[in-house]
């Protein structure tokens, strides 16, 4: 070997060799493509090619339409409208995208499906949100994005990394541009669950928080309602993670102002409205139901004219935006996005 010859250093070898960053592809599944494209619009980036379509025999066939070879791929699918069928369609595109070469590919579901199935809590009960963890890792995906999971274990399901973004900066910014009481106001939970999520928001918002401890017959049905804290002359803002039938915050709604509350709001942020929700809210004395748009809300703001929206996107295309540059998503935590 020649004497004068060193071997090159790892920088010099980097800028001979230049390591191709992939690029982002973004691809909407059937439950929400609303949010996908506002998701691409805030990206600067156009939805990918995907086609899904149903045999006669309802099996379901999905088509990318477009190369993912070492790409990093975000597939937008949310837990709602026909779950079962919007599950197996997420499973199908995470498994076509990953043995299609994909670098790495993440499944972003703003409303994760059986999140509430999360515990054994009577023998022989399923622990489906475990389940459907062990589908998504797989069928291929190599990371979960999610917000305001049901229940914060869901994380531990998992052995890929798993981040659960929270609604609460957008609340919070809502809430101080739309309420203008929100002063002399008190945070209420709908049930000592979320009692972490509501102590968190009143202590940002420098107000009282207070809860209702209801005891449920069985599951969507509850029958007794006791009221904790004071709320007197006050502006009442119920906060809760999903409404599904409505029953809950309606009912607390009403407790709320036989209690002495002067308005009484509710923010949510998955408003999934099944059954007679629509008309529960109709019924009931709110002043406006706050969803986020993790599910389609488009319909049920035409049947229930309180239902007023967060957009979430700009959130989500952030995470989207850090996770692919390899920078921390923590910021979301408890910012906006501008």
């Amino acid at each position: 070997m020649n004497e004068n010859y060193r071997f090159p250093i790892e920088s010099e070898l980097k800028n001979q060799i230049p390591i191709r960053m992939p690029n982002i592809k973004i691809f909407s599944g059937s439950s929400h493509c609303d949010l996908a494209q506002k998701i691409a619009n805030r990206l600067g980036i156009n939805l990918g090619k995907v086609v899904s379509r149903k045999f006669s025999n309802q099996e379901t066939c999905v088509e990318i339409g477009e190369s993912v070879r070492g790409e990093d791929v975000y597939i937008v699918q949310s837990g709602c409208g026909s779950i079962n069928d919007n599950l197996m369609e997420m499973l199908i595109m995470i498994h076509a995208c990953k043995i299609a070469s994909a670098s790495r590919v993440t499944a972003l579901i703003p409303l994760f499906p059986y999140a509430r199935q999360d515990k054994k809590d009577k023998s022989r009960a399923p622990i489906s949100a475990k389940l459907v963890a062990n589908m998504l890792s797989i069928a291929g995906a190599d990371h979960i994005i999610t917000m305001d999971l049901h229940a914060s274990q869901i994380q531990g399901f998992f052995d890929i990394p798993v981040d659960n973004l929270y609604a609460e900066p957008a609340v919070l910014k809502w809430i101080k541009e739309n309420i203008l009481e929100w002063k002399n106001s008190v945070i209420v939970s709908p049930d000592a669950g979320g009692a972490k999520r509501v102590t968190s928001i009143a202590d940002r918002l420098n107000v009282e928080f207070a809860l209702i401890h209801k005891e449920r017959k069985k599951a969507n049905e509850v029958d007794r309602m006791v009221l904790v804290g004071d709320v007197t002359d006050r502006v009442a803002i119920l906060v809760d993670d999903m409404a599904d039938t409505c029953g809950t915050i309606c009912h607390a709604a009403e407790k709320l102002l036989l209690a002495g509350a002067t308005k009484v709001y509710a923010i949510l942020t998955h408003g999934i409205f099944s059954g007679p929700a629509l008309s529960r809210i109709n019924n009931a004395a709110f002043e406006a139901v706050v969803v986020t748009n993790t599910t389609p809300q488009d319909k049920h703001m035409q049947q229930a004219g309180r239902i007023k929206t967060i957009d979430i996107s700009p959130i989500l295309a952030e995470a989207i935006r850090r996770t692919h540059n390899g920078e921390s998503v923590s910021y979301l935590f408890s910012n906006v996005p501008l």
